[in-house]
């Protein structure tokens, strides 16, 4: 029997990889002329160390790759946990086991990944989704739905199914193999009504969200006490977007209910080709920087933590109504951002002169869709990556005496360079220009005492949670999960599935940041409790 899971002793709820046999040595592949294709996989969330980074174009040697059967005999194990929280609960795997895609017509090959795709990590993306218990069925009957439907789902997203490997330049790709999916069916010593969201760190990870430990995706189905069910699963962001995971997960409860899919993804990376010769504007080596360029890694570095709020309806319509002008009404997410950016600024007590850089996640598929007429689809259709990071920088002293809406002014100004097609086709020909160098976005880098603390908003209220019913109703709760790697902070806005209007906001910030939101904006943000929302 192989124990793919074990009790450890740490603070932290982190996934451990299986550890089963490895595999016998490959034969040359008929995909590469550089012999043996790599089974190795990537370093999780290697956007936090500067030194990691240096050798991204190597991280596929660094972590040996294993393929292992499903046990179905297996007794339960503990998945991770320690009892040092009031807040910690035990779970335990029931099965563990690989799903593949019940047929595909696409031969074995391998996908190139778009520049824009060349730009992530390989930064781990989850979401879950909670579910009321059922009377009338069984946690096995939801268990074996998620299972078909997941087969059926993984035909037409076949990528899904398949691993990383490189090519002969050191750059990933993906080899479409119909390898499979893990599956974690596991139980949950908790009952919904108790879970703690405000702390995801140690309610959600390593436990209810799982860790990719093969492959491009991992799905976990957790059973709580009190017959209520978690849905979840995780990405490898190099080939999904939340835009693209989106569609995935419509896609797959869509099936699981109708046994079809109505919108067909296209895996086309030739689409966002860049030009002969490329070329692109200046400003776009302000926001990346090749790996090799990066600056010394800041030794002013504080541990970063996650929290989850509630925000009211009536609360972002007075951020938004704050942020606008008479003549100038500003997007919800803006406003947002510009609230955010200046509440930080506000409770900063450190020297006057000190500055902050804000930066926001621009989805660029309508700016592109706009100048394809022949095929107006083609890109919102696209999975893969297609965004950029602009960001702006200012003093702490001036936010502090702007008004929301100059500060308002300042984000807009920053975020409409990246909202035209040249800036999506420049960058694509950015990222030709310096291959097979890796590159990232800049904000995630610098000395904090130099260029400023750094924070991405990311808006998701395209998050499916009124879509996702496998045949059972829609989840009571659903928020993505983001354990990011870096230091620059990050917050992901999202829809409340209970209340209209309301937002679920995840942070990832440090806890003098913390402290600031929660001294002076606690009427905004609530710390979020899963026993006042169902």
């Amino acid at each position: 029997m192989l124990r793919f899971y074990h009790p450890i002793k740490s603070k932290h709820h982190l996934c451990l990889a299986p550890k089963p046999p490895p595999l016998p040595p490959l034969p040359p592949s008929i995909f590469t002329s550089s012999g043996p294709m790599s089974r190795n996989t990537y370093s999780r969330n290697i956007i936090g160390s500067h030194t990691s980074l240096q050798s991204t174009h190597s991280l596929i040697n660094l972590n040996p790759y294993y393929r292992f059967q499903a046990s179905t005999n297996q007794t339960s194990e503990p998945l991770l946990y320690e009892n040092d929280s009031p807040l910690d609960y035990p779970v335990t795997v029931k099965s563990r086991e690989v799903i593949s895609a019940d047929a595909t017509t696409v031969n074995k090959h391998r996908l190139t990944l778009s520049n824009l795709d060349l730009l992530l990590p390989p930064i781990e993306v989850g979401v879950f989704f909670c579910y009321k218990e059922k009377k009338n069925m069984s946690p096995e009957t939801v268990v074996d739905t998620i299972k078909k439907s997941l087969a059926g789902v993984l035909s037409t997203f076949y990528p899904l199914a398949g691993e990383i490997v490189k090519n002969s330049h050191g750059e990933p790709e993906v080899l479409c193999n119909n390898s499979g999916v893990e599956f974690v069916y596991a139980h949950a010593d908790v009952e919904l009504k108790d879970l703690d969201f405000y702390h995801p760190d140690l309610s959600v990870r390593g436990k209810l969200v799982p860790c990719i430990n093969r492959g491009l995706l991992s799905v976990q189905v957790t059973e709580l006490k009190c017959g209520s069910m978690i849905i979840s699963c995780t990405v490898n962001h190099q080939l999904s977007d939340g835009y693209s995971m989106n569609k995935f997960l419509v896609a797959w409860a869509k099936h699981a209910q109708f046994g079809k899919i109505s919108h067909i993804p296209s895996f086309r990376p030739s689409i966002l080709n860049p030009r002969h010769p490329p070329h692109h504007e200046t400003s776009l080596d302000n926001l990346y920087i090749p790996i090799t360029s990066l600056p010394p890694l800041s030794s002013f570095e504080e541990p970063l933590g996650n929290r989850m709020y509630n925000v009211r309806a009536e609360s972002i319509e007075r951020m938004q109504s704050e942020a606008s002008t008479k003549e100038t009404k500003r997007s919800k997410l803006l406003s947002f951002t510009a609230y955010l950016w200046k509440l930080l600024a506000d409770g900063n007590n450190d020297v006057e002169n000190s500055i902050s850089r804000m930066g926001v996640v621009v989805n660029g598929r309508r700016f592109l869709t706009k100048t394809n007429k022949k095929n107006p689809h083609l890109f919102e259709n696209h999975y893969g990556n297609v965004l950029s990071i602009p960001y702006g920088v200012a003093s702490n002293s001036d936010l502090k005496t702007m008004p929301l809406h100059e500060v308002g002014n300042l984000v807009h100004g920053f975020v409409a360079k990246a909202t035209y097609e040249e800036h999506f086709r420049g960058l694509i020909d950015w990222v030709e220009l310096h291959r097979p160098t890796q590159a990232v976005a800049r904000i995630y880098f610098g000395n904090e005492k130099s260029e400023g603390r750094a924070v991405v908003v990311s808006g998701g209220q395209g998050l499916p949670i009124n879509d996702m019913d496998f045949g059972w109703g829609k989840p009571e709760f659903g928020s993505y999960h983001v354990p990011w790697g870096s230091r620059t902070g990050y917050i992901s806005t999202m829809p409340s599935a209970t209340r209209n209007g309301d937002w679920v906001v995840y942070m990832h910030l440090n806890e003098k940041e913390f402290q600031v939101i929660e001294r002076m904006a606690p009427h905004v943000f609530k710390p979020l409790l899963i026993a006042n929302l169902i």
